[in-house]
C-alpha cells in the first residue's frame, strides 16, 4: 500500500484531496505546514494559521487519517521572506507562491514526508501529471487543471523532474464546484470555506504593511510621462542581428525626471510595481494613472494615463541563463535554437503566443503581441498544448 503525505491547508482543495486518495486506496498522513508566527505583523487579532490548522485537524478527524503540523517558519523566513525583501530592495516584484512551491512544499516539506516513509506528497493544486516515455526513460509531465479559470500549473513552474515524480495532484481533473460538492458530500468543515486570498503563508497580511515594517518609508516624487514622448518613437536600425533586435525589444526605458511632470508624492519607490494603479493617491487625472516603472536608485515612480500607455507595452522579455528552467530537460533548447510556445507572464493571464529564442547569455521570449506590464522578478511560463515545460524569472 502506498503511503502518501498531503499537505492539509485548512481549504476545501487539499481535503477533498485527502479524501480522493483515501478513496484510491492509499495510505494517508495530513500534514499541517505551519510557515509563519511572527504575530506583530498580522494585520487584526484573527489568528488565520491557527483558525487553518484548526480546520485542517478537524478533516483528518473525519477522515481518519494521523496528522501533526510541522513548523517550517525557520526555512520560510530564511528561502522566502528574506528572499522577497531583497527583491523588493532591488526593486523586483517576486512571486512568493512559485517560490513557496519550488523552496518549500516540494522540497523541506517533501524531505519530511519522504522520511516518514511516503512514496509521494499530494497538495490540492488544480493541475495534472501525466508520465511518458523518451529514449527509454520515464519523464513527467505538468498540466494545466481541468478548470481553466482555476488552472495552477503556473504555481509550479519551477518544479523539477525528481520533484514532479514525487507528487500528486488529485484534484486537477475536477472543477472548484465539483471540489466543492464533494466536500458538502463529505460533510467537512472546509465545504464552504473561502479561498484564501493574499501571501501563500501569512494569511491575512497585506503585502505593503508586511514590507514597510522591513523596508524604511522615503519620501520620493511621482512623475506622469506623456503618452507621445519621443522616447516611445524609438526606430530601430533596420539592419540589427537577431539577439541586439530582441535586447532592444526587452530594454528598460531610460526615464529620467525631466521627461515628464510631477504629479505627486510617494513613500517609496520599492512599494510599487509595474502596472500598479491603485495606492498612488493622485486626483485630478482624467483618466486612472498606471505605474510604468519605478527606479529605486533615484526613488522615482513614472505614471502614465489609461492602460493603453505605450510604457506599459514590450514585445519581449529577456531571462539570465542561470535562470532558465526547464521542466521537460529533454525539451531545453541550445544556444542558436527558437520553438514556438504558448507563454504567459502572471498567474490567470491568458496564454500568449511566443517564441523562445535561446542565446549564449540566456533566452528572450518574443511575443507576437507586445504585452502589458512585463515585470522583472515575476516567472514568464511557457508551455507547448496544456503542458507547461518550462519558466524563468524575468530579468
Amino acid at each position: 500500500m502506498k503511503r502518501v503525505v498531503v499537505g492539509l491547508s485548512g481549504g476545501v482543495d487539499s481535503s477533498v484531496a485527502a479524501y480522493l486518495l483515501q478513496q484510491q486506496g492509499y495510505e494517508v498522513i495530513g500534514l499541517f505546514m505551519k510557515n509563519w508566527h511572527d504575530d506583530s505583523v498580522t494585520i487584526s487579532n484573527e489568528c488565520p494559521w491557527l483558525e487553518d490548522s484548526n480546520d485542517a485537524l478537524l478533516v483528518a478527524e473525519k477522515l481518519g487519517i494521523p496528522f501533526q503540523t510541522v513548523d517550517l517558519s525557520e526555512e520560510y523566513k530564511e528561502k522566502i521572506v528574506d528572499y522577497m525583501f531583497n527583491e523588493y530592495e532591488k526593486g523586483r516584484t517576486p512571486n512568493p507562491d512559485v517560490l513557496c512551491n519550488r523552496e518549500i512544499k516540494f522540497d523541506v516539506f517533501m524531505k519530511i514526508a519522504l522520511s516518514l516513509g511516503a512514496d509521494y506528497v499530494a497538495t490540492g493544486h488544480y493541475c495534472q501529471k501525466s508520465e511518458i516515455e523518451v529514449n527509454g526513460e520515464t519523464v513527467y509531465q505538468l498540466k494545466a487543471g481541468v478548470d481553466t479559470n482555476k488552472d495552477q500549473s503556473y504555481f509550479l513552474c519551477q518544479l523539477s523532474q525528481e520533484q514532479l515524480a514525487k507528487s500528486l495532484f488529485p484534484i486537477g481533473e475536477l472543477t472548484k464546484p465539483e471540489v466543492r460538492e464533494i466536500a458538502a458530500q463529505m460533510d467537512l468543515i472546509t465545504a464552504e470555506k473561502k479561498d484564501s486570498q493574499g501571501l501563500c503563508f501569512i494569511g491575512k497580511v497585506r503585502l505593503p504593511e508586511f514590507l514597510q515594517q522591513k523596508l524604511q518609508p522615503k519620501d520620493g516624487v511621482i512623475i506622469q510621462i506623456d503618452k507621445n514622448d519621443p522616447v516611445y518613437s524609438f526606430e530601430k536600425e533596420a539592419e540589427l542581428a537577431l539577439e541586439d533586435s530582441l535586447m532592444s525589444d526587452a530594454r528598460k526605458i531610460p526615464y529620467t525626471p525631466d521627461m515628464g511632470k510631477v504629479v505627486g508624492k510617494h513613500q517609496g519607490a520599492h512599494y510599487f510595481t509595474i502596472g500598479q494603479r491603485k495606492g498612488l493617491n493622485v486626483g485630478g487625472t482624467t483618466d486612472p494613472l498606471f505605474i510604468i516603472a519605478t527606479n529605486v536608485e533615484t526613488n522615482t515612480i513614472y505614471t502614465g494615463l489609461t492602460s493603453q500607455h505605450p510604457g506599459l507595452f514590450k514585445k519581449a522579455l529577456f531571462v539570465e541563463k542561470a535562470e532558465v528552467h526547464w521542466i521537460r530537460e529533454d525539451l531545453a533548447l541550445a544556444n542558436g535554437e527558437t520553438m514556438d510556445v504558448m507563454a504567459r507572464i502572471r498567474y490567470r493571464q491568458p496564454l500568449q503566443k511566443a517564441t523562445l529564442h535561446q542565446f549564449e547569455k540566456g533566452m528572450y521570449v518574443a511575443f507576437d503581441e507586445p504585452q502589458s506590464a512585463i515585470t522583472e522578478g515575476q516567472f514568464a511560463a511557457w508551455y507547448l498544448g496544456e503542458e507547461l515545460v518550462g519558466s524563468g524569472v524575468i530579468s
